[in-house]
């Protein structure tokens, strides 16, 4: 077996998804969006369902973009905290396993 070491320098940080932010953001969005359409009076002409629609369709990309802000402010600060640590890296060649050819 041939085996080899290096030890190389990397940046540790932690990073948020993004993704868990958005649909975080996303769904507190349509929360505000339902609670604002209850608590104003229903239009008989409009209803409710349509009215909780519209206010759907501007409060679910709104929390998603909110979300995705936060997740961009903390990804900036866990880029000015990273560290930076030595990591060692081990490369080990495995023999071949029966009925392999070896040139």
């Amino acid at each position: 077996m041939n085996e080899q070491r290096s030890t190389d320098e990397v940046s540790l940080r932690r990073a948020p998804k993004y993704s868990a932010f958005m649909i975080v953001g996303g769904g507190l969005g349509a929360i505000v969006a339902f609670v604002l359409t209850a608590v104003r009076p229903v239009d008989p002409n409009v209803g409710f369902v349509p009215l909780l629609a519209l206010f759907a369709l501007f409060g679910i990309p709104l929390g998603i973009a909110a979300g995705a802000l936060i997740a961009l402010v903390l990804d900036r600060r866990s880029r000015a905290r990273a560290q930076v640590v030595a990591a060692e890296r081990d490369a080990v060649d495995a023999p071949p396993a029966e009925g392999d050819l070896e040139d």
